[in-house]
């Protein structure tokens, strides 16, 4: 059962990896595209309580600021994760889509995979409970599509996916304003993959990286424009992966991805500053992990990663990327948060901060393939 529900999401047989991270020349049995340029083809698969002031955007020489104005850093009491007994909440789900619309001043959901069939209903949270929004027009049923904020648009932008018989490769847009779905026509798109990375960029665009298209894994990154997608060519980009956990520090922009499926070694950490990619070496980093979920939490000042996949294991563990002194100098690792409470082990749910909330809540995903339909806030 295992492996007819994975190959849906890309959740491949998995082969373990080092938890160390691969240095550039450390390519062993793997290989990358040619010269390190981007790769359409990419590499073969193998085998085997703030106030939500806090989140302003301000677009100054081209650069998204994410200001936190209210939230304040953990104190010396130990982070929990408390489950949320919302009045109304979505069904269960995994690998579905989530973020946080500074348009509406709520976080969105879409789609996922209910353990039977695909789904394509849209719910909202604001800080207390969900709603369903029932639109006139809505995208096509998926699971593994993923969605961020265009701060110059303001839309949130989704992409990608797989409805059980095939990769989506089409852009639809929605409206927190007015509550509606629009399909994008762009002259130009990414290649249809499933679990491709969405994020806002430090330039307040949606950029897409990876995915994987039932062949390869993608090696190529594109731009959302407003209008049209526009591959970026960039001089070095993360080895080709989908399923990487993706989340953006709300105070310097900076973007930041681990783990994923790959073929090329996805145990590694990489940040984007909106104009180059940087393989980092940080003194620790959690364990291999696809499908695991991410955010940037203001009350902790830090990326989050929660959960994901490990050698077909789902883990329960949360982590922050936090800066940590060294005799080098200011530098960024992981620590892993070790909090009072928890939620079950899960891949494939949807993580974003709620600033009517004032903390990053959790929901969905799936644990040992059982698609989950909890909530969870992670109070610092």
């Amino acid at each position: 059962m295992r492996s007819v529900l994975n190959r849906r999401f890309d959740s491949m047989r998995i082969r373990q990896f080092n938890s160390r991270p691969m240095k550039q020349n450390q390519s062993g049995d793997f290989s990358l595209g040619r010269g390190g340029e981007p790769c359409a083809n990419g590499a073969k698969r193998g085998r085997g309580r703030t106030k939500r002031r806090w989140f302003r955007t301000s677009i100054g020489c081209c650069v998204l600021r994410w200001i936190v104005s209210s939230a304040t850093a953990a104190g010396s009491s130990s982070p929990s994760w408390i489950q949320l007994s919302p009045t109304t909440s979505p069904p269960a789900r995994s690998y579905l889509a989530m973020t946080y619309d500074p348009a509406s001043g709520k976080v969105i959901m879409f789609g996922g995979y209910d353990g039977t069939g695909y789904l394509n209903d849209t719910w909202t949270f604001d800080g207390t409970s969900w709603s369903r929004v029932q639109t006139p027009l809505s995208p096509p049923a998926r699971a593994a599509s993923q969605m961020a904020y265009d701060v110059l648009t303001q839309k949130v932008v989704l992409f990608g996916g797989y409805n059980g018989t095939r990769y989506l490769g089409d852009t639809w847009l929605w409206d927190g304003r007015t509550s509606r779905w629009t399909r994008a026509t762009p002259a130009n798109h990414p290649t249809a993959v499933t679990s491709p990375m969405l994020f806002t960029d430090p330039n307040g665009r949606v950029d897409v990286y990876g995915g994987f298209d039932g062949r390869f894994y993608q090696y190529s990154m594109w731009q959302w424009t407003g209008s049209d997608w526009r591959r970026l060519s960039l001089v070095m980009l993360p080895y080709a992966r989908s399923s990487a956990a993706v989340g953006v520090n709300g105070i310097t922009g900076e973007v930041v991805l681990f783990g994923g499926l790959a073929d090329i070694n996805p145990v590694n950490t990489w940040t984007y500053d909106g104009k180059s990619w940087t393989l980092q070496f940080p003194r620790t980093q959690p364990q291999w992990v696809y499908a695991g979920s991410a955010a940037f939490d203001p009350n902790l000042k830090a990326v989050v990663l929660f959960g994901g996949g490990s050698g077909g294991i789902d883990q329960n563990t949360t982590w922050e990327w936090i800066r940590e002194p060294t005799w080098e100098g200011d530098g960024f690792t992981w620590k892993q948060v070790v909090t009072a409470k928890s939620p079950p082990p899960r891949e494939g749910a949807g993580m974003a901060y709620s600033p009517s909330l004032g903390h990053d809540i959790i929901f969905g995903g799936q644990n040992s393939e059982v698609p989950l339909g909890d909530t969870w806030e992670l109070v610092p």
